[in-house]
């Protein structure tokens, strides 16, 4: 930190651009998918069909658990969106874990029926991976998460002081000059999303600010059950009086719920000790449905469908808290704006994999032998091959596995995910054995082989393929192959030219030799 303020800050944006890189890396990929994660689980269900109905789904739902479990602690219903058509229930029995739920869950289509799809947990699993990641406990994983969302705050902000040049770097991309190509790379993928990254760092960090900054809500409350009490908003769930009580039409509630919402949609409905005289039916507003993406609950008496009165307004802090995570989440963003977000989340990746490579690219030339480097230097170039095509590969792998494991296999969704880290975990093996140039050509064209497989698997296993699906104007599942084919061409084009790169090292010395 010695030197002026700029050379400070140049020191910062570095380190800490460097320390947590490699996981920054993960949460920007996955969290840019998650952008569209509805569409991904769809992909990732060829089984379903048909268009979105709620009432029908809602419906169908419901019917299911009163034949298969009308004694069951609680149903609970989330309703497709406007991206999405099937309807996802499940109940709970009394004791049972989350992990057990799931035993439960079952798809409904707009029609109302019961769809036999593929197990998977699809584009939410992306979701996920980019705040909980996995085979972690989960409040390490956020902690962690937070930490890198820190780190990343502190390098955009120590990096627009240290760039004189800012707005004339937005307009400098410079190709073939080695490390001044990266350095316009980077700098062009963060002055080009700046106010994106800014924004999405920020308000990521207040989706957790109640466990990163405890101190506030033990300092009020005696527990946090309190505090989310009256943040959130909780109410005793009901107990069975033990007398049975046929439910009333979940379609007039629903009705009810759009007319005083303004023609906004529910999203999840939950039934606690359904099938009794003391049952009520939640009805909570749909995430998407505005910037502030904790809706309202309404509820209703399950057996006259009455509403009870809604709940107080919210304050200004619960609605501020509400926006910001919805400007995070992104999912109120029609689809122009949704592909917006995708795009500045592509560049905050290629941000980040341009600065991982420019601390490498800027200090061989700095090595005493530089044929020889020290272990740290071999150490972040391995990391850099390993995580950067290696995750890549190991999502192509993910979405192949989805297509190739048997439909009956027992934990199919976790299955789907382990193979995402055993694609990733063969080019980690690939970065550590092979000389560094051969490990970034290699694992970069067997992550474009990855996912040019995509379609080609797609195509095989299902009738929902590329052709197939341009031929019935299938969009989204023919975007969806054509958008495999479109990252397997960038990762080749990637790999060629790190085929042809010429030895920068090499070259000086023969320059320095000749003169």
């Amino acid at each position: 930190m010695n030197g002026g303020l700029r050379q400070s800050m140049a020191w910062l944006h570095t380190w800490v651009g460097l320390l947590l890189g490699w996981l920054l890396f993960l949460v920007f990929v996955t969290g840019t998918a998650a952008y569209f994660q509805d569409e991904i689980t769809r992909w990732m269900q060829p089984e379903v069909h048909g268009q979105r109905n709620i009432e029908a789904g809602a419906e169908g739902a419901i019917a299911y658990m009163q034949q298969h479990a009308a004694d069951a602690e609680q149903w609970s219903i989330e309703l497709p969106g406007p991206r999405a058509v099937a309807t996802t229930a499940f109940w709970k029995e009394k004791g049972e874990t989350f992990a057990q739920w799931r035993d439960h869950a079952f798809l409904v289509d707009g029609q109302g029926h019961k769809v036999d799809a593929r197990d998977t947990l699809g584009g939410w699993r992306l979701y996920r991976m980019h705040f909980d990641l996995y085979y972690l406990p989960v409040l390490w994983a956020r902690w962690a998460v937070g930490l890198a969302a820190m780190f990343m705050l502190v390098a955009i902000i120590s990096g627009v002081i240290t760039h004189k040049k800012i707005f004339a770097d937005f307009f400098t991309l410079r190709f073939g000059k080695g490390q001044r190509s990266w350095l316009d790379g980077h700098n062009l993928s963060a002055v080009l999303a700046l106010p994106f990254h800014l924004m999405i760092t920020y308000t990521g960090l207040v989706t957790l600010a109640a466990q990163y900054m405890p101190w506030g809500v033990a300092a009020a409350y005696d527990n946090r059950a309190a505090y989310y009490a009256d943040a959130f908003g909780a109410d005793e769930s009901p107990k069975r009086s033990g007398t049975n009580a046929p439910m009333a039409s979940i379609t007039a509630m629903i009705r009810k719920a759009r007319d005083t919402w303004q023609g906004a949609e529910p999203g999840y409905i939950f039934v606690p000790v359904p099938g009794d005289a003391n049952a009520v039916v939640k009805l909570t507003r749909a995430t998407g449905e505005g910037m502030d993406t904790r809706g309202e609950t309404l509820t209703f008496d399950a057996a006259t469908g009455v509403m009870h009165p809604r709940p107080p307004a919210r304050g200004g802090a619960r609605e501020a808290e509400s926006v910001m995570v919805g400007l995070h989440a992104g999912r109120y963003a029609p689809l122009l704006l949704r592909w917006f977000y995708f795009l500045c989340g592509l560049a905050g990746t290629a941000m980040v994999a341009t600065g991982l490579v420019l601390w490498t690219a800027k200090r061989r030339l700095q090595l005493p032998d530089p044929e020889r480097p020290y272990f740290g230097f071999r150490l972040v170039e391995r990391l850099n091959v390993a995580t950067i095509a290696g995750l890549l590969f190991g999502i192509a792998c993910y979405f192949l596995a989805n297509r190739l494991l048997p439909v009956e296999i027992a934990q199919r969704p976790n299955w789907e995910t382990n193979w995402l880290f055993i694609g990733w975990g063969a080019l980690c093996v690939v970065a550590t054995l092979r000389p560094v140039k051969r490990a970034w050509v290699e694992t970069l064209s067997v992550a474009a082989a990855g996912f040019l497989a995509v379609p080609v698997v797609d195509m095989m296993t299902t009738n929902r393929g590329l052709f197939t699906s341009l031929w019935r104007g299938d969009v989204l599942f023919a975007s969806f192959d054509l958008m495999m084919l479109v990252f397997a061409g960038l990762l080749g084009f990637c790999a060629w030219k790190v085929h042809n790169r010429k030895d920068v090292v090499r070259v000086r010395r023969k320059k320095e030799a000749v003169a």
